[in-house]
C-alpha cells in the first residue's frame, strides 16, 4: 500500500514540476508588456513592430510615400501627404493611425501585406495616447545613411565578398553597408547603406543587375536587401525573423532568393517583391547557408547542426539529409555550400576542416551509418572552413579556413581530390573567398579588413586593398 502510494506521489510532483516549466515557458515566450504603471515603450514595443513591417518600406535607402520610419523626428513629421503621422495625445488626430487601421479586412500600411494586427493598431494607438514618446537608448539609434555612410577607424572584418559576372564589380560586406569597388580595387564605385548593423552575405543575381545582401542587427533584427546594382538603388527591404540572416543564393533564372535564419528556418522570397515564398523548419541549429539545383527546383542548406538538407521548392517539403546522419560521422556544423555549375552537387565546408563534395539526391535506400551521397573528401585545412567555391568550368574548388588567427586558402582538382597550390602567405583569418569569373584569379577577405588577390595557378600574391576607407582622423573627432 505503501508503494502504491509513493508512486501516485512521485506523479503528482511530476506534474506540478511540468506545470511549473510550462508557466514558466510561456512566462517566457510573452512579448515584451507595458511596464507596472502601464506605460507604452516605444523602443520595446512600439518600433518592434514598424520595423518588422513597415520600415522596409520607408527608410532612408528607400522613402516610400516620401515616408521615413527609421528615424524618430521623420516618423512623427510623415510624408509626401503633408499631414503629420503621428500627433502627441490625439490617435484621431494622427494620420498613421488611419493607414494602418484595417476597413473591411484591408489597410493603406503595409502595402502590399496583410494588415497590422488588431492588438498592434490598439497598441500603437494607446502609445500616442500616452504622449508617443521616444525612449530609444542613444545607443540603438541610427547612425548611418546614403548621405551619411560610415566612418571607419580600422578596416572592419570582412564576412562576405561576390563578384559581378561581367568581372567589373567587387561587392564587399562593411559596417551598416556593402561596398562596391571596381575590378582592380582602385576606386570605391558604390556604398550601398541600409538598416543592417551586420552584413553576412552578398550575392550577385545571375544576370549582375540585382545585388542580394542577408544580414540585420543581433538580436532584433534580419534583414533582406535587394538592391538594382546600376542605380545603386533599394529596391526592396524584407524584415527577416529577429536576429542576422545568412548565406543568400538566387535561383538560377534569378527569380528567387534563398536565406538561412537563425531561427533554424530556411526561407525563400520573390526577387521582384520580396514576398516570401518557402518556409521549411529542418533543421536544428542556425542555417549558414544555401544553394539551389541546377534547375532550380531544389534548395539545399547547411546549418550548426551539422547537416546538409534537401527540399523541393515548390512544396517547401523536407526530402532528404544529404549528409550521412550518424552520430559522430560529422565533426562539428557545416558553415559553407557552393553548387556545381553544371551538376547537382555541393562542395560543403565546416568545422572539422575538410571540403567535401557530395551529390545531391540518393540514388539508393538509406542504410544507417552510410555516407552514399558522398563523392570525394579533399585535403583536411587548419582549423574550420568558412567559405567554399568553384571556378567557371568546376576544374578546380576554392576554400577558406581559419586557425588561431591565421587564414589558409586551398585550391584544389575538382576530379582528383587533390591539393594542387595553397596561395601565398602569411594571411590573417579568411572567412570568404571567389573565383574571379575567368577563373585567373582568386579574391579573399575576412579578419584585417583587406581584399587580397591572387594568381589561381600559381598562388602568387598579386595586389591587395583595404576594403573600406579609413579615416582615423575623422572617426576620432566626429
Amino acid at each position: 500500500m505503501m508503494f502504491f502510494h509513493t508512486r501516485w506521489l512521485s506523479a503528482i510532483c511530476l506534474i506540478l514540476c511540468l506545470l511549473q516549466l510550462t508557466a514558466i515557458t510561456a512566462q517566457a515566450e510573452e512579448p515584451e508588456t507595458a511596464s507596472p504603471s502601464g506605460k507604452i515603450s516605444y523602443f520595446k514595443q512600439i518600433r518592434p513592430i514598424l520595423q518588422a513591417n513597415c520600415q522596409g518600406c520607408h527608410q532612408p535607402a528607400k522613402r516610400g510615400g516620401d515616408y521615413e520610419m527609421t528615424q524618430f523626428e521623420t516618423l512623427l513629421a510623415g510624408g509626401e501627404s503633408g499631414e503629420p503621422a503621428i500627433v502627441a495625445e490625439q490617435p484621431d488626430a494622427s494620420y498613421l493611425m488611419e493607414l494602418i487601421t484595417p476597413v473591411e479586412g484591408e489597410a493603406q500600411m503595409p502595402q502590399g501585406k496583410p494588415p497590422l494586427k488588431q492588438d498592434q493598431v490598439a497598441l500603437i494607438g494607446k502609445w500616442i495616447k500616452q504622449g508617443a514618446t521616444d525612449d530609444t537608448p542613444e545607443s540603438a539609434k541610427p547612425r548611418y545613411n546614403q548621405d551619411n555612410p560610415p566612418v571607419y577607424a580600422a578596416p572592419p572584418v570582412l564576412t562576405s565578398l561576390d563578384i559581378s559576372p561581367d568581372g567589373a564589380i567587387i561587392a564587399v560586406s562593411g559596417y551598416h553597408e556593402v561596398l562596391l569597388h571596381n575590378s582592380q580595387g582602385t576606386e570605391i564605385v558604390g556604398r550601398l547603406v541600409g538598416m543592417s548593423e551586420r552584413i553576412e552575405s552578398v550575392k550577385f543575381s545571375p544576370d549582375g543587375a540585382k545585388l542580394a545582401v542577408a544580414g540585420g542587427s543581433p538580436g532584433r533584427m534580419g534583414e533582406l536587401q535587394v538592391w538594382d546594382v546600376g542605380q545603386r538603388e533599394l529596391l526592396f527591404s524584407a524584415s527577416v525573423t529577429y536576429d542576422t540572416i545568412y548565406g543568400a543564393s538566387w535561383s538560377p533564372d534569378g527569380s528567387l532568393i534563398a536565406v538561412g535564419c537563425g531561427d533554424n528556418t530556411v526561407r525563400a522570397f520573390k526577387a521582384e517583391d520580396g514576398t516570401q515564398v518557402f518556409f521549411n523548419g529542418a533543421h536544428e541549429d542556425w542555417v549558414f547557408s544555401t544553394v539551389f539545383s541546377v534547375d532550380g527546383e531544389n534548395l539545399v542548406s547547411v546549418g550548426r547542426d551539422m547537416t546538409a538538407r534537401l527540399y523541393a521548392v515548390e512544396t517547401q517539403r523536407f526530402i532528404d539529409n544529404i549528409t550521412s546522419i550518424t552520430p559522430g560521422a560529422l565533426k562539428g556544423g557545416l558553415h559553407a555550400v557552393a553548387r556545381h555549375p553544371e551538376k547537382n552537387e555541393v562542395l560543403l565546408g565546416g568545422a572539422d576542416g575538410v571540403p567535401k563534395l557530395y551529390q545531391m539526391f540518393r540514388t539508393k535506400d538509406r542504410k544507417i551509418g552510410d555516407d552514399f551521397n558522398l563523392i570525394r573528401a579533399f585535403p583536411a585545412m587548419p582549423g574550420r572552413v568558412y567559405d567554399v567555391g568553384f571556378n567557371a568550368e568546376a576544374t578546380r574548388a576554392v576554400a577558406c579556413s581559419s586557425f588561431n588567427g591565421v587564414g589558409h586558402v586551398h585550391v584544389v582538382d575538382v576530379e582528383k581530390g587533390t591539393l594542387l597550390k595553397e596561395l601565398e602567405g602569411p594571411l590573417p583569418a579568411t572567412y570568404t573567398v571567389r573565383f574571379d569569373p575567368s577563373g585567373e584569379t582568386i579574391f579573399s577577405g575576412g579578419f584585417d579588413g583587406t581584399i587580397r588577390v591572387h594568381d589561381a595557378e600559381t598562388g602568387e600574391l598579386l595586389r591587395q586593398f583595404s576594403a573600406t576607407p579609413v579615416d582615423l582622423f575623422s572617426a576620432l573627432t566626429r
